[in-house]
């Protein structure tokens, strides 16, 4: 059964509670979830960076999807690839609906990771996955709004915050991933949060 989170700065708490507790969803619609759930959910806070795909990136771009959101770095030597290999597999499960998700992935790497280098990188896993760059000011500010960790990694970079946020089709967030989940956890998320959220986004359909 899923978890329950209060609070965006309470990551670190989040995480361990995704894994570990067990509690019981008093909203039907988030029942079945593999992933925490945030109680309530809340609205995802809006990205304003430079996306892989040469536009600006926005998260009001893909309203009317949901959305898995994550945070590394193209150098990342394993839990970046691991992560982006499981959304890469869940979205060929998805068949169909595959459409009607977005990967977005931010950069915690400014330096070396401008939107090209984002571009090919991502490109590897699926073509489709869109990444954001910026200013060290601007991803400081993105990482603090959606409570991501960061630091220094000897030999490999950085350490980062590893999970990954669903976000649903009007654009809330609903739960958290944490690291290590299979292809199969995420499109099975997804398909949930697909038949049951973005009540607005589907009245528009």
């Amino acid at each position: 059964m899923p978890s329950r989170f209060r609070s965006l700065s309470e990551h670190a708490l989040a995480a361990l509670l995704a894994l570990a507790c067990a509690a019981s969803a008093s909203r039907a619609e988030d029942a079945g979830l593999i992933a925490g759930v945030f109680e309530p959910p809340r609205a995802a806070p809006e990205l304003a960076l430079r996306g892989s795909d040469g536009k600006e990136l926005r998260l009001d771009r893909y309203r009317g999807k949901v959305v898995i959101l994550g945070f590394g770095f193209s150098s990342c030597p394993d839990v970046c690839p691991t992560t982006l290999a499981a959304l890469a597999g869940a979205r060929k499960k998805l068949g169909a609906d595959a459409d009607r998700v977005q990967v977005v992935y931010v950069t915690v790497d400014p330096e070396r990771d401008d939107a090209a280098r984002l571009r090919q990188y991502l490109g590897r896993f699926d073509p489709t996955f869109v990444g954001g760059t910026g200013t060290a000011e601007q991803l400081a500010e993105v990482r603090q709004s959606y409570g991501i960790a960061l630091g220094q990694r000897p030999g490999a970079g950085f350490s980062h915050s590893s999970f990954t946020y669903l976000i649903d089709r009007d654009g809330r967030i609903r739960a958290l991933m944490p690291y290590g989940h299979s292809s199969d956890d995420y499109a099975h998320d997804v398909r949930l949060l697909l038949q049951s959220g973005g009540r607005a986004a589907a009245a528009r359909e």
